[in-house]
């Protein structure tokens, strides 16, 4: 099934009028040479979705004691939950230079 996707994408690009300019973009594309953007990833899914799987977990623990347990703590923990994650995502946004504007060369 994906060779069989892979055959009609290049039979259409067979009778395309821009397919060697399509070529050339890609080659560009795929030769560039920058900084690795791993630990950007990394910062931008995986450490909100932590900060906020911890965060909720100790906040339903400290409210156990606080609240009776119900919806009314689940919702609490997890408003509380996404308030901290909300301030995490803002600290990496400004650690990594997001409101930057980089050059494209």
């Amino acid at each position: 099934m994906i060779m069989k996707k892979i055959m009609s994408e290049q039979e259409s690009c067979r009778y395309c009028h821009e397919r060697y300019e399509c070529r050339e973009v890609y080659r560009q594309l795929g030769s560039n040479k920058g900084p690795s953007v791993v630990l950007k990833v990394v910062a931008a899914f995986l450490v909100p979705l932590v900060v906020f799987i911890v965060s909720l977990a100790v906040f339903e623990g400290i409210l156990a004691k606080a609240v009776n347990p119900g919806a009314l703590q689940t919702g609490i923990s997890a408003l509380l939950a996404v308030s901290v994650t909300f301030v995490c995502i803002l600290v990496i946004k400004v650690a990594c230079g997001h409101g930057r504007k980089h050059k494209v060369q």
